[in-house]
């Protein structure tokens, strides 16, 4: 695949991921809220680390790519 077609597709992988969460921003609703992932808030200050969230999401992409870039 040249480079050329490989920006061409994440663009359009972009616009699409774009359209999805504007128009069904619910479909999202469970990042960030896992069990594992961290939120440390008080009065001056708030922390958020997704971990439980990115091993589900690197999942997810480590099997699409398997599927779709596997020779």
């Amino acid at each position: 695949m040249t480079t050329g077609k490989m920006f061409i597709l994440l663009g359009v992988g972009l616009i699409i991921l774009g359209l999805v969460l504007d128009h069904a921003p619910g479909l999202f609703g469970w990042f960030g809220k896992l069990p594992g992932d961290i939120r440390i808030q008080d009065e001056h200050r708030s922390v958020f680390i997704p971990i439980t969230s990115m091993i589900v999401l690197s999942v997810l992409l480590t099997l699409l790519i398997n599927l779709f870039f596997r020779r």
